[in-house]
């Protein structure tokens, strides 16, 4: 039986712009094909932080033209950085399966991620998105929309939005049936669209931007999945980081990971998401195994060569 992995990709996978994004794409189709064809399920997440911001920053500047314009939901751009992004990583991916011959296909599920409308996290939007504006700007938005402002590092004032965690993965049987039948799957983009559920049928976008490694756990948990690879900029989780005694990781257990969260060893909105997702997955169920590590050494990371695994 396949061994089924979800792939959190890194923003290093996918560039900060369109041209770079074809650039870093090209890459990353390679690398994503190589498992494929080694016989791995795949489902890929991925980020989404320059290209929505790019999205929100084009609706922002279509509102200064007329001020009677809406203000493009969070939810929606959300939507069409996973449509975009999407597009480019099941065409490259798809076109480099082709070129192999595999018989395999991959697909972008448009997917939803319930939070929790209680999370603390609503009551304390922390997070900064889209264009910088005047605080007169701020605050006539959230005057005359009720949208949460803050000034940024400085740098002006943007929209602030929460960052709540995920419960529920609305698409995940669509994904199961994909992988069913033996496609590889692009899902919960941008950890994806973030949505309560009013009722028991409706669910409603929320302001508010799910973490992708927090969202691939879930996934991941949800597919009932063997592996959660996180890929980011470096091969191994390090301790020490940038000092002279810097140590890269070869295997942390969790009560190891806690220990080193609580001296302050990983850089919040960096690594620590990403050891905090590792290690919930690793202890989600008996024999789960987490590893981080680069986008060209997952291969090697899989086999034991290599990153940082995480297993209870």
């Amino acid at each position: 039986m396949a061994k089924r992995i979800v792939i959190a990709l890194g923003g290093n996978a996918l560039g900060k712009n369109l041209h770079e994004q074809m650039d870093a794409v090209n890459i990353t189709a390679k690398a994503i094909a190589d498992l494929i064809e080694a016989g791995y399920e795949l489902v890929i997440a991925h980020g989404n932080g320059p290209q929505v911001g790019m999205i929100q920053n084009a609706f922002a500047a279509y509102r200064r033209e007329d001020e009677s314009r809406d203000v493009m939901p969070l939810s929606m751009c959300v939507a069409m950085s996973q449509g975009y992004i999407g597009y480019d990583l099941q065409n490259l991916i798809g076109e480099e399966l082709d070129r192999r011959n595999t018989g395999m296909h991959i697909a972008t599920v448009l997917t939803q991620v319930a939070v929790d409308p209680k999370d603390p996290a609503f009551q304390h939007p922390t997070k900064p998105i889209g264009a910088f504006m005047s605080e007169a700007e701020a605050k006539k938005l959230h005057d005359e929309k009720g949208i949460d402002v803050a000034e940024d590092a400085g740098r002006g004032w943007r929209q602030v939005v929460a960052s709540p965690k995920p419960t529920e993965i609305i698409e995940i049987h669509t994904v199961k049936a994909l992988l069913d039948q033996k496609h590889a799957v692009i899902a919960a983009g941008g950890g994806g669209i973030p949505v309560i559920w009013e009722d028991k049928y409706h669910l409603k976008g929320v302001p508010a931007v799910i973490d992708k490694d927090f969202a691939s756990e879930c996934l991941a948990e949800q597919l009932d999945a063997d592996m959660l690879i996180i890929l980011t900029a470096v091969e191994k989780v390090a301790i020490n980081f940038g000092k002279p005694d810097q140590k890269g990781l070869d295997t942390l257990t969790p009560d190891e990971a806690r220990k080193y969260i609580a001296e302050g060893q990983f850089a919040p909105g960096s690594m620590l998401p990403k050891v905090e997702a590792a290690v919930k997955f690793a202890e989600s169920k008996p024999g789960r195994t987490a590893l981080i590590t680069l986008l060209e050494k997952a291969k090697d990371g899989i086999e034991g060569k290599t990153g940082t695994r995480i297993r209870a």
